[in-house]
């Protein structure tokens, strides 16, 4: 871990900035706020999940879900970063990475093109994890951060799919956020070219359910489904 610098609040609710996690740019854009970077990590449910293996750097898409103060992430006991994981009694130090983009940002020139966005990243050790009840729950999370709800109206592991299935967890201590909100930022020189400027808008959208083909008769679709 690294050595903790001046910390960007004496507030529990905010996390302690460390070197990792000090931006050496845009730093207006940072943030450490807990609700803001726990909001952040609840809306999405693909994270990328770096490490190094056999010296050389790996990035992993993958689900992940929230407990509190803690991420989990989850694969194949025989996976690589999972195998690397309990390797050690150190675990496995990752950069966890999570990335919405709002907005296109369009600018006269080129080079003052740009996103709004949310992002977290988080540094940290991944660490097996073999509490069995613990590991039921972090499943759990991880099946209800993809959509709310859906732990409680599934079939939960069974005995076999769990011993072939492994968690790691990643606790939310060097954490940050960077968030841009904002339109172009087009130089004074550039504010008379005949060129378009402003904001594209994106947003995630939920369409109807389709029932799988072999989906008993009188199901009806799930309320948590309808409410989308």
């Amino acid at each position: 871990m690294s050595a903790p610098v001046a910390p960007a609040s004496q507030e529990t609710s905010a996390y302690e900035r460390t070197e990792r996690t000090t931006l050496t740019r845009h730093r207006e854009r940072a943030h450490y706020d807990r609700e803001l970077v726990h909001s952040i990590l609840d809306a999405g449910y693909v994270c990328h999940l770096g490490f190094v293996r056999d010296g050389a750097p790996v990035v992993l898409p993958t689900l992940y879900g929230r407990i509190g103060e803690r991420l989990y992430v989850h694969g194949s006991t025989g996976s690589r970063p999972l195998r690397a994981a309990g390797q050690t009694d150190v675990g496995l130090p990752v950069c966890v990475t999570v990335t919405h983009v709002d907005g296109l940002v369009l600018a006269r020139s080129a080079f003052s093109h740009s996103l709004n966005y949310r992002s977290v990243v988080v540094h940290g050790t991944a660490r097996p994890v073999t509490d069995e009840e613990e590991v039921k729950a972090a499943l759990d999370a991880l099946v209800d951060q993809v959509m709310p709800g859906r732990a409680a109206d599934s079939r939960p592991a069974s005995p076999k799919e769990l011993a072939a299935t492994a968690v790691l967890g990643i606790d939310l201590t060097e954490v940050s956020a960077k968030v841009r909100d904002a339109g172009p930022m087009d130089s004074e020189a550039d504010l008379a070219l005949p060129f378009w400027s402003g904001v594209v808008p994106l947003t995630t959208g939920y369409g109807a359910p389709v029932p799988a083909d072999d989906l008993a008769p009188g199901i009806p679709v799930p309320g948590y489904l309808t409410a989308l």
